[in-house]
Protein backbone atom coordinates (compact mmCIF):
# COMPACT_ATOMS: atom_id res chain seq x y z
CA UNK A 1 0.00 0.00 0.00
CA UNK A 2 1.11 3.38 -1.22
CA UNK A 3 1.56 5.70 1.74
CA UNK A 4 -0.16 9.19 2.16
CA UNK A 5 1.35 12.02 2.53
CA UNK A 6 -0.72 14.69 4.86
CA UNK A 7 -0.95 18.58 3.68
CA UNK A 8 -2.40 21.62 6.17
CA UNK A 9 -6.06 21.37 5.91
CA UNK A 10 -5.90 17.17 6.60
CA UNK A 11 -5.12 16.58 2.78
CA UNK A 12 -2.84 13.94 1.71
CA UNK A 13 -0.19 15.18 -0.39
CA UNK A 14 -1.46 13.94 -3.93
CA UNK A 15 -4.56 15.20 -3.32
CA UNK A 16 -2.94 18.62 -2.77
CA UNK A 17 -1.01 18.73 -6.26
CA UNK A 18 -4.00 17.00 -8.14
CA UNK A 19 -6.19 19.85 -6.89
CA UNK A 20 -4.21 22.69 -8.05
CA UNK A 21 -4.94 25.25 -10.74
CA UNK A 22 -2.11 24.12 -12.72
CA UNK A 23 -2.16 20.80 -14.16
CA UNK A 24 -0.27 17.94 -15.45
CA UNK A 25 1.35 19.68 -18.96
CA UNK A 26 0.82 23.07 -17.88
CA UNK A 27 4.02 25.37 -18.06
CA UNK A 28 4.61 25.66 -14.07
CA UNK A 29 8.13 27.61 -14.73
CA UNK A 30 8.54 30.33 -17.22
CA UNK A 31 11.91 32.02 -17.65
CA UNK A 32 11.25 35.23 -20.16
CA UNK A 33 14.89 36.94 -21.30
CA UNK A 34 16.34 36.13 -17.91
CA UNK A 35 20.21 37.51 -18.20
CA UNK A 36 22.49 37.13 -15.17
CA UNK A 37 25.76 39.54 -15.10
CA UNK A 38 28.68 39.58 -12.59
CA UNK A 39 30.65 43.05 -13.84
CA UNK A 40 30.76 42.25 -17.18
CA UNK A 41 30.91 38.54 -17.19
CA UNK A 42 27.83 37.52 -18.58
CA UNK A 43 27.06 33.92 -16.58
CA UNK A 44 23.38 33.37 -17.77
CA UNK A 45 22.94 34.90 -21.54
CA UNK A 46 19.20 35.83 -22.61
CA UNK A 47 17.42 32.75 -21.55
CA UNK A 48 13.72 31.73 -22.72
CA UNK A 49 12.18 28.31 -21.00
CA UNK A 50 9.10 26.40 -20.14
CA UNK A 51 9.31 23.96 -17.60
CA UNK A 52 6.15 21.77 -17.36
CA UNK A 53 4.59 20.82 -13.77
CA UNK A 54 5.11 17.32 -12.83
CA UNK A 55 8.37 17.20 -15.25
CA UNK A 56 11.51 15.98 -14.14
CA UNK A 57 13.44 18.53 -16.09
CA UNK A 58 17.37 18.84 -15.90
CA UNK A 59 20.06 21.52 -16.66
CA UNK A 60 23.23 19.35 -17.85
CA UNK A 61 26.97 21.04 -18.21
CA UNK A 62 29.90 21.69 -17.32
CA UNK A 63 31.34 23.72 -14.84
CA UNK A 64 31.05 27.63 -15.11
CA UNK A 65 28.26 26.57 -18.19
CA UNK A 66 25.47 28.71 -15.55
CA UNK A 67 23.57 25.42 -14.34
CA UNK A 68 23.71 26.46 -11.43
CA UNK A 69 23.07 30.65 -11.62
CA UNK A 70 20.17 29.71 -13.48
CA UNK A 71 18.81 27.36 -10.73
CA UNK A 72 20.06 29.74 -7.80
CA UNK A 73 17.65 32.65 -9.80
CA UNK A 74 14.39 30.41 -9.52
CA UNK A 75 15.59 29.59 -6.27
CA UNK A 76 15.82 33.31 -5.39
CA UNK A 77 19.47 33.05 -4.30
CA UNK A 78 20.46 35.28 -7.06
CA UNK A 79 18.56 38.29 -8.22
CA UNK A 80 18.56 38.03 -12.37
CA UNK A 81 19.98 41.06 -14.02
CA UNK A 82 16.98 41.59 -16.19
CA UNK A 83 13.98 39.14 -17.20
CA UNK A 84 11.33 38.08 -15.74
CA UNK A 85 10.81 34.51 -13.68
CA UNK A 86 7.59 33.05 -13.07
CA UNK A 87 6.58 30.02 -10.66
CA UNK A 88 3.00 28.75 -10.81
CA UNK A 89 1.84 31.63 -12.82
CA UNK A 90 3.62 34.16 -10.27
CA UNK A 91 6.07 36.45 -10.56
CA UNK A 92 9.19 35.87 -8.28
CA UNK A 93 11.59 37.33 -9.72
CA UNK A 94 11.65 40.34 -6.80
CA UNK A 95 10.45 37.51 -4.01
CA UNK A 96 12.90 36.41 -1.38
CA UNK A 97 13.23 32.40 -1.36
CA UNK A 98 11.09 31.87 1.13
CA UNK A 99 7.89 33.88 -0.26
CA UNK A 100 8.82 31.28 -3.39
CA UNK A 101 6.70 28.17 -3.51
CA UNK A 102 10.04 26.20 -3.95
CA UNK A 103 12.45 24.52 -1.96
CA UNK A 104 16.20 23.47 -2.81
CA UNK A 105 18.46 20.44 -1.95
CA UNK A 106 22.19 20.93 -2.02
CA UNK A 107 25.35 18.39 -2.14
CA UNK A 108 26.51 19.13 0.81
CA UNK A 109 23.14 18.00 2.90
CA UNK A 110 22.91 21.27 5.18
CA UNK A 111 21.41 18.89 7.68
CA UNK A 112 21.24 19.91 11.75
CA UNK A 113 24.04 17.98 12.94
CA UNK A 114 22.34 18.28 16.62
CA UNK A 115 18.67 17.18 15.93
CA UNK A 116 17.42 13.84 14.88
CA UNK A 117 16.40 12.50 11.53
CA UNK A 118 12.88 12.81 12.82
CA UNK A 119 13.67 16.43 13.71
CA UNK A 120 15.27 17.89 11.04
CA UNK A 121 12.27 16.53 9.10
CA UNK A 122 9.83 18.65 11.20
CA UNK A 123 11.58 21.70 11.75
CA UNK A 124 10.23 23.54 8.24
CA UNK A 125 7.17 22.19 9.70
CA UNK A 126 7.65 23.92 12.90
CA UNK A 127 8.80 27.21 11.55
CA UNK A 128 5.38 27.49 9.49
CA UNK A 129 3.40 26.46 12.90
CA UNK A 130 1.73 23.70 11.45
CA UNK A 131 -0.07 21.62 14.44
CA UNK A 132 1.51 19.10 16.69
CA UNK A 133 -0.34 16.26 15.42
CA UNK A 134 0.07 16.93 11.55
CA UNK A 135 3.55 17.17 12.05
CA UNK A 136 3.84 14.26 13.82
CA UNK A 137 1.37 12.35 10.64
CA UNK A 138 3.19 13.96 7.82
CA UNK A 139 7.13 13.05 9.77
CA UNK A 140 5.87 9.75 9.65
CA UNK A 141 4.63 9.29 6.33
CA UNK A 142 7.79 11.30 4.54
CA UNK A 143 10.19 8.93 6.44
CA UNK A 144 8.28 5.64 5.18
CA UNK A 145 8.42 7.17 1.73
CA UNK A 146 12.03 7.90 1.80
CA UNK A 147 12.92 4.32 3.37
CA UNK A 148 13.97 5.61 6.26
CA UNK A 149 12.16 4.08 9.01
CA UNK A 150 15.37 2.42 11.15
CA UNK A 151 17.42 5.81 11.05
CA UNK A 152 14.39 8.38 12.35
CA UNK A 153 15.95 8.52 15.47
CA UNK A 154 19.06 8.69 14.31
CA UNK A 155 21.76 11.68 14.56
CA UNK A 156 23.17 12.76 10.72
CA UNK A 157 26.92 11.34 11.97
CA UNK A 158 25.38 8.03 12.07
CA UNK A 159 23.92 8.47 8.82
CA UNK A 160 25.51 7.37 5.48
CA UNK A 161 25.95 9.80 2.55
CA UNK A 162 22.85 8.03 0.48
CA UNK A 163 20.48 8.06 4.14
CA UNK A 164 21.68 11.85 4.80
CA UNK A 165 20.77 12.72 0.89
CA UNK A 166 17.14 10.70 1.75
CA UNK A 167 16.72 12.82 5.25
CA UNK A 168 17.45 16.73 2.56
CA UNK A 169 15.13 14.99 0.53
CA UNK A 170 12.44 14.72 2.85
CA UNK A 171 13.33 17.79 4.26
CA UNK A 172 12.51 19.74 1.45
CA UNK A 173 9.27 17.63 -0.13
CA UNK A 174 7.85 17.58 3.30
CA UNK A 175 6.09 21.11 2.74
CA UNK A 176 5.13 20.33 -0.21
CA UNK A 177 6.75 22.53 -3.00
CA UNK A 178 5.41 23.20 -6.18
CA UNK A 179 9.02 22.82 -7.27
CA UNK A 180 12.18 21.01 -6.19
CA UNK A 181 15.34 22.33 -6.89
CA UNK A 182 18.42 20.03 -6.53
CA UNK A 183 21.83 21.23 -7.08
CA UNK A 184 24.24 18.02 -7.71
CA UNK A 185 22.39 16.47 -4.94
CA UNK A 186 24.60 13.33 -5.90
CA UNK A 187 27.90 14.52 -6.45
CA UNK A 188 29.24 13.27 -2.85
CA UNK A 189 27.93 9.88 -3.33
CA UNK A 190 30.02 6.85 -5.06
CA UNK A 191 29.50 5.10 -7.62
CA UNK A 192 26.73 2.56 -7.15
CA UNK A 193 25.06 4.16 -4.87
CA UNK A 194 24.72 7.19 -6.93
CA UNK A 195 23.20 4.90 -9.82
CA UNK A 196 20.85 3.54 -6.77
CA UNK A 197 19.92 6.70 -5.92
CA UNK A 198 19.06 7.96 -9.34
CA UNK A 199 16.55 5.41 -9.78
CA UNK A 200 15.03 6.44 -6.34
CA UNK A 201 14.73 10.02 -6.79
CA UNK A 202 13.18 9.18 -10.08
CA UNK A 203 10.23 6.57 -8.43
CA UNK A 204 10.12 9.22 -5.68
CA UNK A 205 9.30 12.18 -8.14
CA UNK A 206 6.43 10.50 -10.30
CA UNK A 207 5.13 9.03 -6.83
CA UNK A 208 4.84 13.00 -5.67
CA UNK A 209 4.17 14.83 -9.19
CA UNK A 210 6.18 17.55 -7.74
CA UNK A 211 8.19 19.45 -10.42
CA UNK A 212 11.78 18.66 -10.27
CA UNK A 213 14.36 21.01 -11.55
CA UNK A 214 17.81 19.23 -11.49
CA UNK A 215 21.52 20.19 -11.99
CA UNK A 216 24.24 17.99 -12.66
CA UNK A 217 27.17 17.58 -15.37
CA UNK A 218 26.98 13.83 -15.33
CA UNK A 219 25.77 12.99 -18.75
CA UNK A 220 24.32 9.76 -17.97
CA UNK A 221 22.33 10.64 -14.90
CA UNK A 222 21.01 13.70 -16.84
CA UNK A 223 19.60 10.78 -19.66
CA UNK A 224 18.44 8.46 -16.90
CA UNK A 225 16.53 10.75 -15.28
CA UNK A 226 14.74 13.10 -16.82
CA UNK A 227 12.06 13.83 -18.82
CA UNK A 228 13.98 16.83 -21.24
CA UNK A 229 17.34 18.15 -20.68
CA UNK A 230 18.52 21.37 -21.11
CA UNK A 231 22.20 21.48 -22.42
CA UNK A 232 23.79 24.92 -21.11
CA UNK A 233 27.24 25.94 -22.25
CA UNK A 234 28.68 29.51 -22.02
CA UNK A 235 25.48 30.87 -20.50
CA UNK A 236 23.88 29.64 -23.32
CA UNK A 237 21.45 26.98 -24.01
CA UNK A 238 22.19 25.08 -26.64
CA UNK A 239 19.38 22.36 -26.58
CA UNK A 240 16.23 21.46 -25.25
CA UNK A 241 15.16 18.11 -25.57
CA UNK A 242 14.17 14.57 -24.47
CA UNK A 243 17.15 12.06 -23.66
CA UNK A 244 16.00 10.53 -27.07
CA UNK A 245 16.55 13.94 -28.75
CA UNK A 246 19.88 15.44 -27.10
CA UNK A 247 21.64 11.88 -27.65
CA UNK A 248 20.11 10.80 -30.97
CA UNK A 249 19.67 14.37 -32.72
CA UNK A 250 21.76 16.89 -31.89
CA UNK A 251 21.28 20.61 -31.83
CA UNK A 252 24.59 22.17 -32.56
CA UNK A 253 28.46 20.75 -32.68
CA UNK A 254 28.08 20.96 -29.29
CA UNK A 255 25.64 18.95 -27.66
CA UNK A 256 27.07 16.29 -30.24
CA UNK A 257 30.44 16.15 -28.73
CA UNK A 258 29.70 16.79 -25.18
CA UNK A 259 26.71 14.19 -25.14
CA UNK A 260 28.70 10.65 -25.36
CA UNK A 261 30.96 10.21 -27.88
CA UNK A 262 30.72 10.86 -31.41
CA UNK A 263 32.88 10.86 -34.41
CA UNK A 264 32.17 14.67 -36.14
CA UNK A 265 32.92 15.39 -39.87
CA UNK A 266 33.11 18.98 -39.48
CA UNK A 267 32.41 21.10 -42.54
CA UNK A 268 31.05 18.85 -45.24
CA UNK A 269 29.18 19.89 -47.87
CA UNK A 270 26.21 18.95 -49.65
CA UNK A 271 26.74 18.32 -53.23
CA UNK A 272 23.38 16.98 -54.06
CA UNK A 273 19.98 16.26 -52.59
CA UNK A 274 17.26 13.66 -53.84
CA UNK A 275 14.52 14.42 -50.85
CA UNK A 276 15.54 13.61 -47.88
CA UNK A 277 18.72 11.77 -49.55
CA UNK A 278 21.58 14.03 -50.01
CA UNK A 279 25.33 12.95 -50.82
CA UNK A 280 28.09 14.89 -48.52
CA UNK A 281 31.21 15.20 -49.23
CA UNK A 282 33.01 14.93 -45.53
CA UNK A 283 36.75 14.80 -47.07
CA UNK A 284 37.17 11.38 -46.47
CA UNK A 285 34.70 10.37 -49.18
CA UNK A 286 31.18 10.99 -50.66
CA UNK A 287 28.80 9.83 -48.69
CA UNK A 288 24.81 9.46 -48.71
CA UNK A 289 22.99 10.79 -45.47
CA UNK A 290 19.15 10.64 -44.71
CA UNK A 291 17.84 14.31 -43.17
CA UNK A 292 14.20 15.18 -42.77
CA UNK A 293 15.68 19.28 -42.23
CA UNK A 294 15.75 20.61 -45.62
CA UNK A 295 19.76 21.65 -47.29
CA UNK A 296 20.43 23.00 -50.27
CA UNK A 297 23.62 22.13 -52.37
CA UNK A 298 26.36 23.61 -51.09
CA UNK A 299 25.53 24.04 -47.41
CA UNK A 300 28.42 23.38 -44.77
CA UNK A 301 27.15 20.79 -41.95
CA UNK A 302 28.27 18.81 -39.47
CA UNK A 303 28.04 15.15 -39.81
CA UNK A 304 27.92 12.91 -36.54
CA UNK A 305 28.29 9.72 -36.52
CA UNK A 306 27.62 7.70 -32.94
CA UNK A 307 30.59 4.69 -32.23
CA UNK A 308 27.54 2.14 -31.37
CA UNK A 309 26.44 2.76 -35.26
CA UNK A 310 29.50 1.41 -36.55
CA UNK A 311 30.35 -1.61 -37.78
CA UNK A 312 34.02 -2.67 -38.33
CA UNK A 313 34.31 -5.23 -41.55
CA UNK A 314 37.37 -6.94 -43.91
CA UNK A 315 35.51 -5.59 -46.72
CA UNK A 316 32.87 -3.26 -47.21
CA UNK A 317 29.19 -4.21 -45.93
CA UNK A 318 26.71 -3.82 -48.78
CA UNK A 319 23.68 -1.64 -48.01
CA UNK A 320 25.90 0.75 -45.68
CA UNK A 321 28.01 3.54 -46.34
CA UNK A 322 31.70 2.25 -45.74
CA UNK A 323 35.12 4.29 -45.40
CA UNK A 324 38.63 2.28 -45.71
CA UNK A 325 40.73 3.13 -41.98
CA UNK A 326 43.78 1.55 -40.04
CA UNK A 327 42.97 -0.61 -37.31
CA UNK A 328 45.24 1.18 -34.10
CA UNK A 329 43.71 -0.30 -30.98
CA UNK A 330 41.26 -2.49 -29.10
CA UNK A 331 40.03 -1.06 -25.37
CA UNK A 332 38.27 -3.34 -23.41
CA UNK A 333 35.31 -1.17 -20.86
CA UNK A 334 33.80 -4.41 -19.59
CA UNK A 335 30.10 -4.74 -21.38
CA UNK A 336 31.67 -3.06 -24.61
CA UNK A 337 35.29 -3.18 -26.68
CA UNK A 338 36.26 0.12 -27.87
CA UNK A 339 37.81 -0.16 -31.65
CA UNK A 340 40.14 2.63 -32.44
CA UNK A 341 40.66 3.32 -36.43
CA UNK A 342 42.35 5.99 -38.55
CA UNK A 343 41.15 7.28 -41.71
CA UNK A 344 43.70 7.47 -44.69
CA UNK A 345 43.78 11.73 -43.85
CA UNK A 346 44.44 10.94 -39.83
CA UNK A 347 41.46 11.29 -38.27
CA UNK A 348 40.95 9.14 -35.33
CA UNK A 349 37.31 7.11 -35.75
CA UNK A 350 35.79 5.05 -32.47
CA UNK A 351 33.30 2.26 -32.86
CA UNK A 352 32.09 0.38 -30.03
CA UNK A 353 30.28 -3.41 -30.07
CA UNK A 354 29.26 -5.70 -27.29
CA UNK A 355 32.52 -7.60 -26.28
CA UNK A 356 31.06 -10.81 -27.13
CA UNK A 357 30.35 -9.97 -30.70
CA UNK A 358 33.91 -8.19 -31.25
CA UNK A 359 35.98 -9.75 -34.25
CA UNK A 360 39.78 -9.91 -33.54
CA UNK A 361 41.94 -6.82 -35.30
CA UNK A 362 45.34 -6.68 -35.34
CA UNK A 363 47.32 -2.63 -35.16
CA UNK A 364 48.18 -2.01 -38.87
CA UNK A 365 45.33 -4.04 -40.49
CA UNK A 366 43.52 -2.27 -43.10
CA UNK A 367 39.81 -2.57 -42.84
CA UNK A 368 36.73 -0.76 -43.15
CA UNK A 369 34.19 1.33 -41.08
CA UNK A 370 30.27 1.01 -41.79
CA UNK A 371 27.21 2.77 -41.05
CA UNK A 372 23.54 3.00 -42.43
CA UNK A 373 22.57 6.21 -43.66
CA UNK A 374 20.03 7.09 -41.49
CA UNK A 375 22.30 7.14 -38.82
CA UNK A 376 24.64 10.01 -40.04
CA UNK A 377 23.29 13.33 -38.21
CA UNK A 378 23.61 16.51 -40.33
CA UNK A 379 23.84 19.90 -38.24
CA UNK A 380 23.60 22.66 -40.62
CA UNK A 381 26.27 25.11 -40.16
CA UNK A 382 24.84 28.45 -40.53
CA UNK A 383 27.82 31.13 -39.71
CA UNK A 384 28.59 30.88 -35.88
CA UNK A 385 25.09 28.74 -35.10
CA UNK A 386 24.93 24.77 -35.72
CA UNK A 387 21.80 23.56 -36.49
CA UNK A 388 20.42 19.90 -36.74
CA UNK A 389 16.79 18.50 -37.89
CA UNK A 390 15.20 19.17 -34.28
CA UNK A 391 14.29 22.84 -33.48
CA UNK A 392 13.87 24.05 -29.70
Amino acid sequence: MEPRLFCTGGKNMSEHISNNEYKEGQDMIILTDVRKQFGDFVAVADTNLRVKKGEFFTFLGSSGCGKTTTLRMIAGFEDPTQGSILIGGKHVEHLPPEKREVNTVFQNYALFPHLTVRQNIAFGLKLAKVKKKEIEQRIEEIIRLVKLEEHADKAPDQLSGGQKQRVAIARAIVNNPQVLLLDEPLGALDMKLRKEMQLELKELQQKLSITFLYVTHDQEEALTMSDRIAIMNKGVIEQVGTPFEIYEKPLTKFVAKFIGETNLFEDSKIIDKNGTNYKVDIGEAEISAESTRQFNNGDLTHVSIRPENIKLSVEPIPGRESIPVTFDKMVYVGNISKFYCITNSGKRMIASEFSEDADSFRHGDKIYINWLPKRAVMIQKLGNRDVSELSI
